[in-house]
């Protein structure tokens, strides 16, 4: 039987198993000549949270409205805990309408007093970027957007957003809420990172997806559906297919649906694109960008270099055993050792035209060890009692959004090991001070007729 410390280490060479392999990131190499126009930038694979490609991602930058990510996160999670539902009316209160008279920003014109539902305003805030149906969602959930701004700040730190903080809803200046104006200085605005920006839309898209049903909304006609607004809802995003923009239709991009678009004067101009081919889904951020044709071609640029040059593969499914490592040994438990497969599919972002080498670990779960880094009983069918990591050796890397340096799935036992009473306790110590012994015997009986 293999013994293992605090870790067992089998080392595998991948190359030898699967054509072409190439783990999370792209080695710095590979991107010595790609580039975006874009003060910030970043490109995730959505799933694994693997980066391929980024610039400046730990800079903080006024975000404008991809802000509404945020808000757009926290409507959903009060929507799936029961809080209120899609149909739940919503009253504009007086900071609503002011927002929805203030020129020269997006908003749907709401009066004094006026209903709507959630799922008109969220249909607002998703499609047209509306401030004030992002203002009234925002005192819906919280009662007041001083508290959800609160909270925004609480789920950012809880994502593990470190360089982010809101002091609105809506990704406005601080300067343009007047009397409403409740966090911070007069010229404050939202600050994100292109990092923090990913994570948060990674949470989005994989926490909530029925957020991209009004992401991938290129319009909504005056008069369009229950309830609707008489403005025209025209989605900023101009990458989605059918966009009745003229000026959209060269940006056009298969497979993208989401996510949010932003202008201030501060910010520049910035996207959150998110596409999925093939099964792998994407997720780029350009902060500060040149113009607004120039954060969709960035965009573009980004998006084609991670499908150009990387798949989604699946290396063993779950259920699925390491070759070698088919049980952990098990302490003081009736049986000496305890079989294991993976809890998840092991998936890795592989480069398309690179084969490297890689190491799996197989390392017990530390809290349910003992002093000698082995599984101590009792333990139950479907516990996890220890994870599987696949590490690329080869050039460095940027790792995942989570800052780990490499996919780790779960080990889950597959049955029951109960603690083994004190008598069988002791007869294997008995046992083990006998072997031990004659061990010592047959070494010196080596040695005389050596």
């Amino acid at each position: 039987m293999k013994q293992y410390g605090t870790k067992a280490v089998v080392i595998v060479l991948i190359a030898c198993l699967f054509t072409s392999l190439f783990l999370a990131a792209v080695p710095a190499a590979a991107q010595a000549n790609f580039d975006v126009n874009a003060e910030s930038a970043i490109l995730v694979d959505a799933e694994t949270g693997t980066i391929l490609f980024e610039k400046n991602a730990d800079l903080s930058l006024p975000p404008a409205s991809m802000s509404k990510m945020m808000t757009e996160y926290l409507v959903l999670e009060a929507l799936s805990q029961g809080q209120f539902d899609w149909d739940t009316v919503v009253v504009a209160s007086e900071y609503a309408h002011y927002l929805g008279g203030l020129d020269g920003t997006s908003r749907v014109w709401l009066a004094l007093g006026e209903e709507r539902t959630v799922e008109e305003l969220y249909t607002a805030m998703a499609v047209y970027s509306a401030n004030d149906a992002t203002v009234a969602l925002a005192e819906m959930v919280a009662g007041s957007e001083e508290r959800f701004v609160q909270m925004m700040n609480e789920k950012a730190a809880e994502l593990g957003m470190t360089n982010s903080t809101f002091v609105n809803s809506t990704g406005l200046p601080n300067r343009m809420l007047g009397l409403y104006m409740h966090t911070g200085q007069a010229e404050d605005e939202n600050a994100m990172s292109a990092r923090d920006t990913a994570i948060l839309a990674q949470a989005l898209v994989k926490d909530y997806p029925e957020v991209l049903r009004f992401s991938s909304i290129p319009s909504v006609e005056p008069g369009e559906g229950k309830g609707h607004f008489d403005v025209r809802l025209l989605n900023f995003n101009w990458m989605l297919a059918g966009h009745p923009q003229p000026d959209a239709k060269p940006h056009a991009y298969q497979g993208l649906d989401g996510l949010k678009t932003g202008y201030t004067q501060q910010a520049g101009y910035c996207f959150t694109g998110t596409a999925e081919r093939d099964g792998m889904r994407l997720i780029s951020v350009v902060m500060r960008s040149d113009s607004m044709a120039s954060r969709f071609q960035e965009t573009r640029k980004l998006l084609d270099y991670g499908f150009n040059n990387f798949k989604t593969q699946t290396l063993l499914d779950k259920g699925d055993t390491i070759e070698g490592f088919e049980t952990l040994p098990v302490a003081n438990g009736k049986q000496k050792e305890v079989p294991v497969a993976l809890g998840a599919p092991l998936e890795l972002i592989i480069h398309k035209d690179d084969a490297e080498a890689f190491s799996i670990e197989v390392i017990p779960h530390q809290e349910l060890t003992n002093g000698d880094g082995l599984l101590e009983a009792p333990l139950a069918e479907g516990e996890v009692v220890g994870y599987a990591r696949l590490v690329y050796e080869g050039s460095p890397q940027y790792g995942t959004l989570d800052g780990k340096e490499a996919v780790e799935v779960p080990l889950v036992a597959m049955e029951e090991v109960e603690k083994a009473g004190w008598l069988r306790t002791m007869m294997r110590g008995i046992g083990a001070l006998f072997s031990g012994a004659w061990s010592k015997v047959v070494d010196s009986l080596k040695n005389w007729f050596s």
